[in-house]
C-alpha cells in the first residue's frame, strides 16, 4: 500500500524505503523515554501529537492483560507498560520495521512487562482476551481498517474491559464515535487537544439475572 505522493506506506509488511534511523526522547507523565525509530514507520521524528494524547489521558486497568494495535515503534505500549508493572502489555503492528523497533525500544526502555508479535490487527491475537485495547489506529490505511479495529475489539475484552482509541477530529470523527456507540452501547470523549479526541468504549458486563428477595 503507498500513499498518494508514492512513498511507501508505513501500514505495509515490508517497507521499501530505505530505513533511516533517528532517536526521540521525550517526557510524558512524568516519566522520560528515549525511542528509536527509522523511516517507514509512522512518525519517525517526534512522539506525535496523537499518540501523546492517548498516553496522557488512557486510563490503565490495576492488573491484566493490554493490547497495543498498530503499536508502531511502540510508544503507547512501552509508556503503558511502564506506568504498571502489574500490566503484560503486547503490541502488535504488520509492519515488519516497526516491529524490530518495538522490541528494541522495550529494552532502550528497560521495560520487563511487554512483548511484541507482527501481523494484522487482530491476527497474532487470536483467542486472546484483554483487559484493555489502546490504539492511534492507521487512518491512513482507511477508514475500514480503523473500523474493523473498533468493531473487531468485543472478541477481545474481558468484561468491563475498554478499547480507547485517538483520532483525529475531522478525519471520520463523528463517524466513528457512532461506530463506537453501535458497537458498545456506550462512547466517551476521554480528552480533546490539537484536533484530536481520544474516544473509550467498555464492554457491559453481562447481567447476572439475580433476584433480590424482599
Amino acid at each position: 500500500m503507498t500513499l498518494k505522493n508514492g512513498t511507501n506506506h508505513y501500514f505495509s509488511e515490508k517497507p521499501k524505503a530505505k530505513p533511516r534511523f533517528g532517536l526521540i526522547q521525550t517526557c510524558i507523565r512524568g516519566k522520560t523515554f528515549k525511542f528509536l525509530t527509522a523511516s517507514g514507520v509512522f512518525s519517525k521524528k517526534r512522539v506525535d501529537l496523537g499518540t501523546r494524547l492517548l498516553i496522557k489521558s488512557m486510563i490503565l486497568p490495576e492488573s491484566g492483560l493490554v493490547l497495543d494495535i498498530g503499536c508502531g515503534y511502540g510508544a503507547i505500549g512501552i509508556a503503558a507498560a511502564s506506568f504498571n508493572s502489574k500490566l503484560h502489555v503486547i503490541m502488535v503492528d504488520i509492519n515488519e520495521r516497526a516491529v524490530r523497533l518495538a522490541k528494541r525500544n522495550i529494552e532502550l526502555n528497560r521495560v520487563y512487562n511487554a512483548e511484541v508479535r507482527r501481523g494484522n490487527l487482530y491476527e497474532p491475537v487470536k483467542g486472546m482476551f484483554f483487559n484493555c485495547i489502546l490504539s492511534n489506529p492507521p487512518v491512513s490505511a482507511g477508514l475500514a481498517t480503523v473500523k474493523a479495529i473498533i468493531t473487531g475489539a468485543p472478541e477481545h475484552l474481558t468484561e468491563g474491559g475498554t478499547l480507547q482509541i485517538v483520532l483525529k477530529s475531522k478525519i471520520g470523527g463523528k463517524r466513528l464515535q457512532q461506530i463506537f456507540q453501535e458497537t458498545f452501547g456506550n462512547c466517551t470523549i476521554l480528552a480533546r487537544e490539537s484536533g484530536y479526541r481520544v474516544l473509550m468504549a467498555e464492554k457491559p458486563r453481562k447481567n447476572l439475572g439475580l433476584n433480590t428477595r424482599h
